[in-house]
């Protein structure tokens, strides 16, 4: 019997593939990433890639299976121009894509670094337009048809992308991009949730509602303002978007864009969609991209968290001393191999039980009577309160040291 939920890299719920659940999805066949960390991405406070480090990162990118990289901005800096012109001309596997207001002239200079397509932004909402930008709501519709159509025919692969589209009353939003569709040019349409504010079942019903109106491809670009980011972009392609506009490890300004790395495994392990990204990588080029743009993340940041794959629970230690050899998904819901991490290690602290001292006794070939391991796990609980940490290899041999030396005198 086939068990999509349950496979040599992952185990999750089988509800996830009841019918009742599945039948509401509307997942294309050829859905896309299309990464936008060196533009959004950047956009983080303090962060800068420099011209040599955005190729770098583009090369990773393209090594991880990306489909399209949004490669930035040339109106920004001579240098974002530059980096753009030399990703353009490596030859990668992923098609490169520039990002642009709706200005004609900004088109031309997209065309003229190399890119295939071009990213047209433009606020929706008429709020946004008369008090983010002061324009009236006419100058934005001639503004967009206008550079719309110089980007059809610069020859360039046209994605309208409409600012704050979520904040904007439904029928107002469809009336704006099917005019713009039918006086202008579009290839695709993204839907950006700028805000972050809105629900899976919620972004769901537009979806549906644009495709039926358009009749073109729908890309999704949603923000982490409330936590609902990767929850949207996924509930966007159930529905039929074609594209996932996402960064690594959710770079992006205030609360940050969309994960990559946790959209493209929910669809492979919730959901059976296996967009051809290389999830062995994530770790690497996740570590890669932070270091670069000097960004922190949690330790049990999920998938790519340092310290994900570390067990410091003697009930979670115990599960996985039975487990390991022939059940291993048991106590983790998706292999450490499968998006690069570190095998999962039995490591000592506050939160440590007796498995936890077997486990370190066995490594370090220890031999110690039941309640001799008792009292080093009570000196193990010690020093944790003690330092407010793990313990190291040397501190927890110091203990045994002690316990035993005691049991002799």
């Amino acid at each position: 019997m086939h068990e999509p939920w349950k496979s040599d890299k992952w185990f999750i719920s089988p509800w996830n593939y009841l019918p009742e659940v599945t039948k509401r999805y509307r997942f294309p066949a050829d859905m896309k990433i299309h990464d936008v960390t060196l533009r959004d991405g950047e956009q983080q406070t303090a962060v800068v890639f420099r011209r040599e480090e955005k190729v770098a990162i583009a090369k990773k990118l393209d090594a991880l299976g990306v489909h399209r990289i949004e490669a930035g901005m040339p109106a920004v800096s001579p240098q974002d121009r530059a980096a753009i012109s030399d990703i353009a001309a490596l030859g990668l596997k992923a098609d490169v894509f520039g990002f642009s207001r709706c200005i004609p002239a900004e088109v031309k200079v997209v065309k003229e670094c190399g890119c295939k397509g071009v990213v047209i932004e433009i606020p929706a909402s008429d709020h946004m337009i008369k008090y983010g930008y002061g324009w009236p709501i006419e100058r934005a519709m001639k503004a967009s048809i206008e550079t719309t159509l110089a980007a059809k025919e610069a020859g360039l692969y046209t994605v309208f992308f409409t600012i704050d589209a979520t904040r904007t009353e439904l029928s107002r939003f469809l009336d704006i991009v099917e005019q713009v569709a039918t006086e202008g040019h579009m290839d695709a349409l993204t839907i950006a949730d700028t805000m972050g504010g809105t629900t899976p079942d919620a972004i769901s019903h537009v979806v549906g509602k644009v495709i039926d109106r358009l009749k073109k491809p729908v890309e999704i670009h949603c923000h982490q303002d409330f936590g609902l980011g990767v929850a949207n972009t996924v509930a966007a392609l159930a529905a039929g978007a074609s594209v996932a506009h996402t960064t690594i490890t959710g770079l992006g300004e205030r609360a940050g864009n969309v994960p990559m790395e946790d959209v493209v495994l929910s669809l492979l392990c919730l959901h059976g969609q296996n967009l051809g990204i290389r999830t062995e990588k994530f770790v690497e080029v996740s570590k890669f991209v932070m270091d670069l743009a000097k960004v922190t993340q949690p330790p049990n940041r999920p998938i790519v968290g340092e310290k994900l794959y570390e067990v410091e629970s003697g009930i979670i230690a115990g599960w996985v001393r039975l487990a390991r050899k022939d059940h291993p998904l048991e106590y983790v819901p998706f292999a450490p191999e499968l998006v690069g991490q570190k095998p999962v290690n039995i490591v000592l602290g506050k939160n440590s039980g007796p498995p936890s001292i077997d486990e370190w006794c066995e490594k370090l070939g220890i031999s110690a009577t039941d309640e001799e391991k008792l009292a080093i796990l009570q000196g193990v609980k010690a020093k944790s309160f003690e330092k407010k940490d793990l313990l190291t290899t040397e501190e927890f041999k110091a203990i045994v040291a002690g316990v035993l030396q005691k049991a002799t005198v």
